[in-house]
C-alpha cells in the first residue's frame, strides 16, 4: 500500500502546471490546393502548416484577416472549418548520399517502391544563396561528353547554361548525356583508384512532364549504369502545381547539401518553362495580381532565387560546386517571349537547338552562332583549347557561306575550299543520343579534322572515317590516348605521336 502511495505522490510531485501556447487556425476556404485561414495570427511566411492526418500546409500568403496556403501531396481531406496549427518550422526535405540512385518525390519520399530512403539529414527547400564573398571563379570544366558542347560551348563547375529549343529538338537528352558522361567518368575514376578526381553527382528534376517521359529517361539511366549516381525528384503533370512549384527547389536543396559538403553536383531542371506556369496557377488561385502573359510580377524572382543557388564555393567554405542546366521551351522559336528572355539574363549562357537543324538531320541541334558560354574556354582542358579556338569561327563562316553560296555557282578556289571543310566539321559534331565521347577522343578527332586528314574523305563517309579512327585510337594507341588524359595538353611530342597515329590509319582506311 505505501508502495503505491509513493508512487503517486511522486506522480503528483511531477506535474507540469505550465501553460503551452499554441496557435490555431480554422479553414475558411478551400479549393485547387489552395486553403484560406483564419485566426493564424502568428504564422511566418513560407511556415509549414499542420492540418492534421499528415497533411502538410506552405503558408504563402500573409494578409490582415486571413492566412493563403498552399496544401502539399492530398488536398481532398482537407474540409472547411478544420483546424490548422503553425508547426514553427521551414518546409524542408531529406538530403545526402543515401538519395543516390532513388526516385522521390517533391517532398523527398520515395516513388520508386524500392523502401525507405536511409536519410541522414534534411535541408530547408527555400535557402539564401551563396553570397560573392564564398564564391570563386569557374574553371574545372564539367564533361558532357557531347563534343559540340565541349569544344565550342564549354560548361564549367558551378556555371548555370541555359538549354532552350523547340519542343522535342533534343534538350533534355542534352542533359542526360551529361549525366552519363560524369557517371562514366565517376565510374572509371573509381576503378583505376583515382583520389585526385572529383565525381561529379547529378540531379534530375522533371517538373510536369508526362510520367512515360520520366519512365524513359529512368530506363535510360539505369541501362547506362548512371542511376547510382543519380537523384531523380518527379513532379509529373498530374501532380498539383503546388508540388511542380516546389519540386526544383527541393531538388536544388538535394543539389546544395552536396555543394556545402565540398562535393560537385548537376541539376537538370527539365523544364521551367512548366515550372513558371505552375507558378502562375498557384498565384492565380492565392488571388496574387497577373502582370505580362498573367504570370505574377514576380516570377523573375522566382527563377533567380533558383538558379543563383548554384556556384563555385571557395577552398574556405569546403570548395564544393553546384552546376544548373536549367531547360526552357520555347513556342516556334521565339526566345524574346517572356520567360525566356527572363532566364536567359540569368544564366552563363545558352545552347540553343534549332527545329530546322534537327530536321536536315543535324543531331544535336546545336545552333552556334547563337550558342554563347561566357565562362568560355576557363572551363576547358588545355588540349581542348588548342584544337577548338578556330572550329567555332570555321563552323560560323561555313554556315554563312553556305547561304550565300545557294545563290551563286562559280566560286573561287578558297571559299569552296572552306565550304568543303565546313561540311566535315558538321559531320563530325554530329552524334547519336546517350553515347559521349571521352574529352581525349574529341580532342584527337577535332586535331584530325582541323589538320585536314578529313578533307579527302567524302562527306557521306566522315562519320565512319571518324567512328574507325576513334576505334583504331583507344584500342591499339591506347597508351598515346592514356598520356593525352593524364597531361591534358597537346605536347610537341604528343602531336608528332599523334600525327604519327592517324597517318598510319589513314593508310590502312579504304
Amino acid at each position: 500500500m505505501s508502495n503505491l502511495l509513493q508512487e503517486i505522490e511522486a506522480q503528483i510531485a511531477g506535474v507540469k502546471t505550465s501553460v503551452a501556447k499554441q496557435n490555431v487556425g480554422a479553414v475558411r476556404e478551400i479549393g485547387d490546393g489552395v486553403a484560406k485561414i483564419e485566426g493564424l495570427t502568428d504564422a511566418m511566411l513560407n511556415e509549414m502548416l499542420d492540418f492534421g492526418n499528415g497533411v502538410t500546409g506552405l503558408a504563402l500568403n500573409l494578409e490582415e484577416t486571413e492566412v493563403g496556403a498552399i496544401i502539399l501531396g492530398d488536398y481532398t481531406s482537407v474540409k472547411e472549418g478544420q483546424e490548422v496549427r503553425t508547426t514553427g518550422k521551414l518546409l524542408q526535405v531529406p538530403v545526402g548520399k543515401g538519395l543516390l540512385g532513388r526516385v522521390v518525390n517533391t517532398l523527398g519520399q520515395p516513388v520508386d517502391g524500392k523502401g525507405p530512403i536511409k536519410n541522414e539529414t534534411s535541408y530547408p527547400v527555400e535557402k539564401i544563396a551563396p553570397g560573392i564573398i564564398r564564391r570563386k571563379s569557374v574553371s574545372q570544366p564539367v564533361q558532357t561528353g557531347i563534343m559540340a558542347i565541349d569544344a565550342m560551348i564549354p560548361i564549367g563547375r558551378g556555371q548555370r547554361e541555359l538549354i532552350i529549343g523547340d519542343r522535342s529538338t533534343g534538350k533534355t537528352t542534352i542533359g542526360i548525356d551529361t549525366i552519363i558522361s560524369n557517371a562514366r567518368l565517376n565510374k572509371a575514376a573509381e576503378a583505376a583508384g583515382d583520389k585526385e578526381y572529383r565525381p561529379l553527382y547529378s540531379i534530375y528534376v522533371g517538373v510536369g512532364q508526362k510520367q512515360s517521359n520520366i519512365a524513359r529517361v529512368i530506363n535510360v539511366l539505369e541501362e547506362a549504369g548512371a542511376m547510382p549516381y543519380t537523384i531523380v525528384v518527379v513532379a509529373s503533370a498530374s501532380d498539383s502545381a503546388t508540388n511542380q512549384y516546389l519540386a526544383p527547389f527541393a531538388g536544388c536543396a538535394m543539389g546544395e547539401w552536396f555543394m556545402d559538403n565540398g562535393m560537385d553536383a548537376l541539376i537538370i531542371f527539365d523544364d521551367l518553362s512548366k515550372h513558371a506556369v505552375a507558378y502562375r496557377q498557384v498565384s492565380l488561385v492565392l488571388k496574387r495580381p497577373s502582370g505580362r502573359e498573367a504570370y505574377p510580377g514576380d516570377v523573375f524572382y522566382l527563377h533567380s532565387r533558383l538558379l543563383e543557388r548554384s556556384a563555385r564555393l571557395n577552398e574556405k567554405y569546403g570548395n564544393g560546386s553546384l552546376t544548373a542546366l536549367p531547360i526552357i521551351e520555347t513556342q516556334l522559336g521565339d526566345v524574346s517571349a517572356y520567360i525566356p528572355t527572363n532566364v536567359i539574363s540569368i544564366t552563363d549562357g545558352q545552347i540553343y537547338l534549332e527545329t530546322d537543324l534537327f530536321y536536315q538531320g543535324v543531331r544535336p541541334a546545336i545552333s552556334v552562332g547563337l550558342s554563347v558560354s561566357r565562362v568560355g574556354s576557363a572551363a576547358q582542358i588545355k588540349a581542348m583549347k588548342q584544337v577548338a579556338g578556330r572550329i567555332k569561327l570555321d563552323l560560323a563562316q561555313f554556315r554563312e557561306l553556305a547561304a550565300f553560296a545557294q545563290f551563286g555557282s562559280d566560286l573561287d578556289a578558297a571559299t569552296q575550299a572552306k565550304i568543303e571543310r565546313g561540311k566535315r566539321i558538321v559531320e563530325v559534331f554530329k552524334q547519336p543520343q546517350y553515347n559521349p565521347i571521352s574529352v581525349e577522343a574529341q580532342a584527337a578527332i577535332l586535331w584530325t579534322a582541323q589538320n585536314g586528314y578529313f578533307d579527302d574523305v567524302a562527306v557521306e563517309k566522315i562519320k565512319d572515317c571518324q567512328n574507325k579512327l576513334t576505334e583504331y585510337l583507344t584500342t591499339r594507341k591506347s597508351a598515346l590516348m592514356a598520356k593525352l588524359a593524364k597531361e591534358k595538353a597537346l605536347s610537341d611530342a604528343l602531336t608528332a605521336e599523334l600525327k604519327a597515329a592517324v597517318t598510319e590509319f589513314k593508310q590502312t582506311y579504304k
